[in-house]
């Protein structure tokens, strides 16, 4: 069984960075597409950043250039960089993962064919 958990989640001012990790215990995070969803309050889920099994990724509109998905493979360990934060990102961030091995190269951002997910971490970002 695949677990998840996030960690770096925090209060920051406008404009200022915050890194959150993603461990992966269970199974190899290189067999799969992965990718960070936020939900922010009354607001359903919105893809931000997926990460396919060959390294590529994507990213939402609302934050290219500012955000960066990477995954360190050998740790089984995803990460999503934000800087420039803006208050519009303040929202739970969750990491999650896609165990079906055929959609490993999608960069689709939908939430529901991703099926392992983390408990989620807080990003509040203040004007």
């Amino acid at each position: 069984q695949v677990h998840l958990v996030e960690s770096g989640g925090g209060s920051v001012q406008s404009g200022g960075s915050l890194r959150l990790s993603c461990a992966v215990s269970g199974d190899i995070i290189s067999n799969y597409r992965v990718g960070w969803f936020r939900q922010a309050p009354g607001k359903q889920y919105e893809g931000v950043a997926a990460s396919a099994s060959d390294g590529r990724s994507r990213y939402a509109d609302s934050v290219k250039g500012r955000f960066t998905i990477s995954r360190d493979n050998a740790a089984n360990t995803l990460y999503l960089q934000m800087s420039s934060l803006k208050p519009e990102d303040t929202a739970m961030y969750y990491c999650a993962a896609d165990l079906a091995s055929y959609r490993r190269f999608s960069l689709q951002l939908l939430p529901a064919e991703y099926n392992a997910w983390g408990q989620g971490t807080q990003v509040t970002v203040s004007s």
